[in-house]
């Protein structure tokens, strides 16, 4: 190869690069929720401890696995960012237990002509936080289910599929991070630091 042809193919190569690096920008990235934006909701324990008693099943119907934002992962950030110990004296502590966090896939076959199959996503997330002192004589509990339904066209291309499953893992936190701290201020109001909301019970 003469001197000239390989400055040449030097050149090309050199051209080649930024449109390689170009294509690998493309790639999707999806951020998990966080939720430092809202005050931590205090509590008067000295500890609070977070367990997850899902397992996953890596099989069919449930598909949680294939989630580029995972709930369970997620429901462990929630946690961290909303919930706080401020009462290190105290012989109480709380703990958030996971019990599910995941998503069924369904496929809906269509009997009409012309009509596409359709696949049904069934997200949920099922939450307990429970205080108690050391020796477990007292307790006081609140549980949270929150789910969400996505039905797409079942030939939908995987990146697009990725994009649902985003905003639905997206609104289903929106409604646990609601429903959680209402009911926290409400059915564990004697743990929660300067709480204004006091639980009327009948």
């Amino acid at each position: 190869m003469t001197t000239l042809k390989k400055i040449l193919f030097v050149a090309l190569l050199v051209g080649l690069v930024p449109a390689c690096g170009n294509k690998s920008e493309e790639i999707e990235n999806f951020n998990e929720p966080r939720f430092t934006s809202e005050d931590p909701i205090e509590l008067n324990v000295n500890k609070i401890e977070v367990v997850s008693e899902f397992s996953q099943t890596y099989k069919r119907p449930n598909v949680e696995h294939l989630f580029p934002i995972s709930i369970e992962k997620t429901a462990k950030t929630w946690a961290a960012d909303r919930l706080k110990a401020v009462d290190f004296s105290s012989d109480k502590k709380a703990v958030y237990i996971i019990k599910n966090a995941s998503v069924t896939e369904t496929l809906e076959i269509s009997d009409k002509a012309f009509t596409k199959d359709r696949v049904k996503y069934k997200a949920t997330l099922n939450v307990v936080l429970r205080v108690h002192d050391a020796r477990q004589l007292s307790s006081a509990q609140t549980e949270i289910e929150a789910w969400r339904e996505l039905t797409i066209p079942a030939d939908t291309p995987l990146a697009e599929k990725e994009k649902y499953w985003n905003g639905m893992v997206y609104k289903l936190f929106d409604e646990f991070n609601a429903r959680m701290e209402q009911n926290i201020r409400q059915y564990l109001n004697m743990y929660v630091k300067d709480n204004k909301v006091i639980k009327e019970y009948n």
